[in-house]
């Protein structure tokens, strides 16, 4: 008991100021005060959105109360009982002074003392915890666009399988964010792991990182109720769950018996947690206001949390948030050998379809489902939980959906952008058409789109009120109106700005640009390269898209040019950097084969498609698009490269659209392709397949087709294939004028030289 009491020696001074940083006094005060501790908050001076925030966070009111009190003193440097007596007469609340000074007396005294520190039964506060969480996480807040009555998803029954990948060799992203292209590949790089695999195993230290939205908050209260039903961490006690963003207001509490005190005082008070096996849940790190304290521990820090924070590292724990803060904060947990460190990258197939089974209403399940199967954009992004519940809350909104409407990037964002801005900012149920024939609101969408685009280019992706000055000068009339597309942080330091979702803000950059920058600024601008096909895509003209609504905003502008800017990236980026897959991007956003466009692709000789496992199914569409119109309008590509031997349904469409018009294709392993032969001639065929074995009758059904059509072929076979004589039949037999085979060190480049060989083979064998 000797160590506990000097404890109790540094929480409870014996002065009356001290009095205020006792927890006990805080509790008991706050049970006081009830439902005139916003009045409270008022006279001493908090302001109305810090008392707002709190509101919003909690329920009770002796817990707004007691967070309002936390707030008043971490705004003062040295509250006192006065300051506070004089807020309660202003507030003819004299009871609560008498109440102020049997507190002050009382709460000193050793017995109350002894009492807050005093254990309680393992077994007791286990029982507790677990039947705390099964009741206030059995659900949660679905993962969508801030919303005043947000919906509720049953985590217990209907949570839905997340990808989660190893991210010890993950590159690190720029800042903390994903870029779209970086995201989609590393959808396509990663090979998944299993929620049971990580969670059924007990590591002393698990980092979980991942961008805004992705799901990380799911995965910890998933792990919350599978402890509770007894299903993983089977030898842990005691799991606690805390959130950064309410550890932020508690800058005084200095210890875990603190911590706990505060966050779970109907549990534990009374109880210290030492020598018992506990794990701690960390989430939202990114929002831990004195993060570069707590990973620069050399530096003198005058906050105590941190020192709270710090000591959670002597147990087990699982810590959750942004990417770039985890990698921070891996820096210091040095000192476990069992560490795990995993990234969310969303929803996996599975996740998809349980979410849109589980919470998507009946009527509209199969639109959604049909609108991912048609787009492979909106199918990938989808993976976020965030934006599958926009698409699912659109769909679930509109009578009419149309077959376009999610299929190109741009159009997916697009509709998100003017839902959020319909349902979240200004919260008006009209039509989209009518809300933005308003002027403000055309101003207002002008306003973030131009904050967007100055950060954008600027690279800030986390900015502060000074820095938008620059640029908007009416910030404090648009602040509020702000959140939802922006966050605001508040740190020790005041508050600092994010967007929520960083691909949003490219798209709103994209958007700025169109509307306010010429041709030549826009293409002269390297910061804007990434955003060349969004920009693209907002010249596309079809009527059912919502993306004409975001195209006149500046009338003082005159537009741009379709064909002429397209021409520009034709220009700059295929004839400077031959990066004709950027091409082939912009031109499927635009969704337009103009003449003048024809006229543009026909002044570049070659064209050419690949299929590799490099490719994400966005860009495997684009080539679809292009292909189709390049094709249908009698042009013919130069070369088909095929670098896979399994290709989705979407590559096989872009294989046999390829094989109806072209001179040259490669294919550089096996495939299997059942149900389908080629039936178009081709120049010149090359099978480079030397490193991998391949049966006879594999062959025979995946590439002799491909043989029979061929003028020109090229044929690198494996040494251990044992049906040479046959490929020299199929090809005796065949309309091929000319061919190389290399087999077994040699090269063979016509049928005499081949014979001889298989002859010659046959006598040795014999």
């Amino acid at each position: 008991m000797g160590n506990i009491r000097m404890e109790e020696s540094s929480v409870f001074q014996k002065n009356d100021e001290s009095i205020l940083f006792s927890q006990v006094f805080k509790f008991k005060f706050s049970d006081s005060v009830g439902v005139d501790w916003r009045t409270l908050g008022c006279l001493l001076n908090i302001k109305d959105n810090h008392l707002d925030m709190i509101n919003q966070d909690y329920t009770k009111t002796n817990e707004k109360a007691y967070f309002m009190l936390s707030k008043w003193m971490q705004m003062n440097k040295n509250p006192t009982l006065e300051e506070l007596k004089t807020a309660l007469k202003n507030m003819e609340r004299i009871d609560l002074i008498r109440k102020l000074d049997e507190l002050t007396k009382t709460s000193n005294s050793p017995e109350i003392t002894h009492r807050f520190y005093s254990q309680k039964d393992t077994s007791e506060i286990c029982t507790a915890l677990k039947n705390c969480y099964l009741v206030n996480y059995g659900k949660i807040n679905e993962i969508q666009p801030p919303s005043k009555v947000p919906a509720n998803v049953d985590l217990l029954h209907q949570f839905v399988d997340l990808c989660i990948v190893d991210a010890v060799n993950a590159q690190m992203d720029v800042l903390f964010s994903v870029e779209r292209k970086k995201f989609l590949e590393k959808q396509m790089s990663y090979t998944p792991i299993s929620y049971s695999e990580i969670f059924m195993k007990e590591k002393s230290v698990t980092l979980v990182s991942g961008i805004a939205g992705i799901g990380k908050t799911w995965l910890l209260r998933k792990c919350l109720l599978d402890w509770s039903n007894n299903l993983i961490w089977k030898i842990v006690e005691l799991v606690f769950y805390l959130e950064c963003r309410k550890l932020n207001q508690h800058q005084n509490i200095s210890n875990i018996n603190e911590l706990l005190n505060v966050f779970y005082k109907d549990i534990t008070n009374d109880f210290n947690i030492r020598n018992n096996t506990a794990m701690f849940i960390i989430d939202g790190l990114d929002e831990f206001k004195y993060l570069n304290e707590l990973v620069n521990p050399n530096l003198t820090c005058s906050y105590p949390i941190v020192n709270a924070l710090a000591e959670i590292r002597k147990y087990k724990s699982v810590v959750a948030g942004r990417v770039y803060a985890i990698d921070r904060y891996q820096s210091i947990s040095t000192e476990h050998s069992d560490k795990l460190i995993i990234q969310i990258m969303g929803f996996n197939e599975n996740g998809i379809n349980d979410y849109v089974e589980n919470n998507v209403k009946e009527e509209k399940k199969e639109v959604v489902r049909a609108t991912l199967k048609r787009s492979p954009f909106a199918k990938a992004m989808a993976s976020v939980p965030f934006y599958l519940s926009c698409i699912s809350k659109i769909i679930s909104d509109s009578n009419k959906i149309y077959a376009t409407s999610f299929l190109t990037m741009t159009d997916l964002y697009a509709n998100i952008f003017l839902f959020f801005l319909q349902k979240h900012i200004i919260k008006n149920d009209g039509l989209v058409y009518q809300l933005m024939e308003n002027e403000n609101n055309k101003k207002y969408v002008l306003s973030i789109c131009r904050i967007a685009f100055e950060l954008f280019i600027a690279n800030k992706f986390i900015f502060s009120k000074e820095e938008v000055l620059l640029f908007i000068t009416n910030f404090n009339e648009v602040e509020e109106c702000l959140f939802g597309f922006i966050e605001r942080v508040e740190t020790h330091l005041g508050y600092h700005y994010q967007f929520a979702h960083l691909t949003l803000m490219e798209f709103c950059a994209s958007v700025y640009a169109y509307n306010c920058l010429s041709c030549k600024e826009i293409m002269d601008n390297k910061k804007l390269q990434s955003c060349l096909s969004m920009i693209s895509g907002l010249f596309n003209k079809s009527q059912n898209s919502l993306i004409k609504f975001l195209v006149n905003l500046n009338p003082s502008k005159k537009s741009i040019e379709e064909s002429s800017f397209l021409l520009s990236i034709l220009d700059r980026r295929l004839s400077k950097y031959n990066d004709k897959s950027l091409f082939i991007e912009c031109f499927y956003e635009s969704q337009s084969f103009t003449d003048e466009i024809k006229s543009i692709v026909d002044k570049r000789r070659w064209w050419w498609i690949s299929i590799d496992d490099g490719k994400t199914s966005y860009e495997t569409s684009c080539d679809n698009y292009f292909v189709n119109h390049f094709i249908k309008s009698g042009r013919k590509l130069t070369w088909l490269n095929v670098d896979k031997n399994i290709l989705s349904d979407e590559e096989k469409n872009l294989l046999i659209l390829c094989s109806t018009n072209v001179c040259d294709v490669n294919f550089y392993r096996p495939i299997k392709f059942e149900g389908w032969k080629p039936k178009d001639k081709i120049e010149k065929l090359r099978i480079s397949i030397s490193h991998d074995f391949i049966t006879k009758k594999d062959f025979e059904e995946n590439f002799l087709p491909w043989i029979n059509l061929c003028e020109e072929l090229h044929l690198y076979l494996h040494d251990d294939i044992d049906f040479i004589d046959d490929v020299y039949e199929w090809i005796r037999c065949s309309n091929v004028k000319k061919f190389k085979i290399k087999y077994r060190g040699k090269d063979f480049r016509n049928l005499d030289e081949l014979k001889n060989f298989i002859t010659r083979k046959k006598c040795l064998i014999s």
